[in-house]
């Protein structure tokens, strides 16, 4: 009785993790199909336009002076151009602002410090505070962690002459990209993401959402489609779906980075990942409805279902973690079955993460020996994630309401500094310590395979292992009081 259960159990959650390998795959067809589509300009403003460029800041004494200088650095028509400091800090990246502000504006540069007190609606709230005073016809907006090219505005803004564009989206890269197997995996993350997922529901003529960051809005899009809300998590993802619904055009120009710093350690990787993961669910909660009450045909619904409810991938991994046992048989569960579910799983989960990492590494230039070593990296981390986004899309179900937290940023490049004897430490949690507890509990998993001979199952266990202990031992080592006083003394 309990083998048969388990079995169903068990089958149901693979189903669903090979439905959406499935999507995966497509993804990575649509990709390769529709590369050639380069988006270009229809034309270009014979005088450009004014751009209003907002920088909404929070406690970023590390990073804030790098972000300003080099929206200062711009190339475009200083009189065309207006920036606003969008600043909740309640620390002394206040003071920096303003000392910067003053120098800049002797030089020139329209620049306005918004400070509010009370930070009401975080992020959305102080980027819809700076609209009333914005001068501009559009919006482009930097977190604290990037650093725009020069050449950012000029080279993006001839696609508004497109009046049916309503935001473009630039590629983020990777400041610290190599700074430890972190950020390398984060970047790798990133590039799926970015290179692969972008470009494909841009030039199929899907949803795709601005990412925060390293954008241009029309002023008149976020009007129309209702202005920043801060009833999810992902702001940016809200107002994306919202302005699409509404008819505007959106455009992914993968050729233009923008680079900007990676979290340097696991608990705020952690916390990023949880904020997107949540907002994300949100968002689904309130608009996957009205997409599917909207016009626009079957495939696109069907993968912007795909896009809100990606992160249910991950309270599924989590369940496959506590299903999976190396002896079902004395449970009356025989191999036969488990294969007969295993192959596809191997096939349409495991296989199609292969594909799609492999598909973005070889777009940005990855030798396949690196490759082969990183993609099982990023599926190891991506199993030790899975216990912290499954919480994440569990209080999104339930409406468990939680705050903004911001990704802590050091100001770090590609040499090491001791960032984990800064300010800005990431919370702590009890989630650590499950999974360790996962980890020894699928060590005893990688033994008994061993000593039995199942080597078909060792790697499968191995990855799990690995996973959940590399997650557990650097949120506990990064956090732990220890460190940041070793930190304090080798600085």
């Amino acid at each position: 009785m309990f083998g048969s259960i388990w079995l169903l159990t068990y089958g149901l959650v693979v189903a669903g993790l090979s439905i959406y390998g499935l999507h995966r795959l497509w993804t990575v067809i649509v990709f390769f199909r529709c590369r050639g589509r380069q988006p270009v300009p229809p034309r270009r403003f014979e005088v450009l336009p004014r751009v209003t460029v907002q920088l909404p800041v929070y406690n970023e004494r590390y990073v804030v002076e790098r972000l300003i200088r080099s929206v200062a650095a711009l190339d475009y028509p200083r009189e065309r151009l207006q920036v606003q400091v969008l600043d909740d800090s309640t620390d002394e990246t206040t003071g920096i602002v303003a000392g910067l502000i003053r120098e800049l504006r002797q030089d020139g540069l329209d620049i306005l410090h918004v400070h509010r007190r009370d930070r009401s609606g975080f992020k959305a709230g102080a980027l819809q505070a700076g609209l009333p005073e914005a001068t501009g016809e559009f919006i482009a907006i930097f977190d604290a962690d990037f650093v725009p090219p020069p050449e950012m505005l000029r080279a993006t803004v001839d696609y508004f002459t497109d009046p049916q564009v309503g935001m473009i989206q630039t590629r983020w890269g990777h400041l610290n990209r190599g700074h430890n197997l972190l950020t390398r995996v984060q970047a790798l993350l990133l590039d799926g993401h970015l290179i692969i997922e972008q470009t494909a529901r841009s030039r199929s003529g899907c949803f795709f959402n601005f990412n925060g960051t390293a954008g241009i809005w029309r002023r008149s899009a976020i009007e129309d489609a209702g202005g920043w809300q801060d009833d999810t998590l992902t702001e940016d993802l809200d107002l994306s779906y919202r302005a699409q619904l509404k008819g505007w055009r959106f455009v992914f120009v993968p050729d233009l980075v923008t680079p900007a710093e990676l979290p340097v350690d696991m608990n705020a990787f952690k916390a990023q990942q949880y904020r997107w993961a949540k907002g994300a669910v949100q968002t689904c909660k309130k608009l996957l409805p009205a997409v599917w009450k909207s016009g626009f045909p079957l495939r696109v619904k069907v993968e912007a279902t795909f896009h809100l409810t990606s992160n249910f991938a991950y309270l599924l991994l989590a369940l496959m973690a506590l299903l999976v046992h190396p002896d079902l048989r004395q449970q009356g569960v025989h191999w036969e079955s488990i294969l007969a579910i295993d192959l596809p799983v191997f096939l349409m989960a495991s296989f199609s993460i292969f594909l799609f990492y492999a598909a973005a590494l070889r777009a940005g230039g990855v030798s396949w020996l690196r490759i082969l070593f990183y993609i099982p990296m990023l599926i190891a981390v991506g199993i030790g994630l899975c216990l912290n986004n499954a919480r994440a899309v569990l209080e999104a179900v339930f409406n468990h309401q939680s705050e903004f937290t911001r990704t802590p940023k050091y100001g770090v490049a590609s040499e090491p500094v001791p960032w984990w004897s800064l300010a800005y430490r990431s919370g702590r949690s009890w989630l650590p310590w499950i999974e360790l507890v996962l980890c020894l509990y699928y060590a005893g998993f990688v033994v008994y395979a061993w000593s039995r001979e199942q080597w078909v199952s060792l790697p499968f266990f191995m990855l799990f292992c690995f996973g959940f202990g590399y997650a557990a031992c650097l949120s506990l080592t990064q956090g732990s009081s220890f460190a940041q006083a070793w930190g304090r003394a080798k600085g």
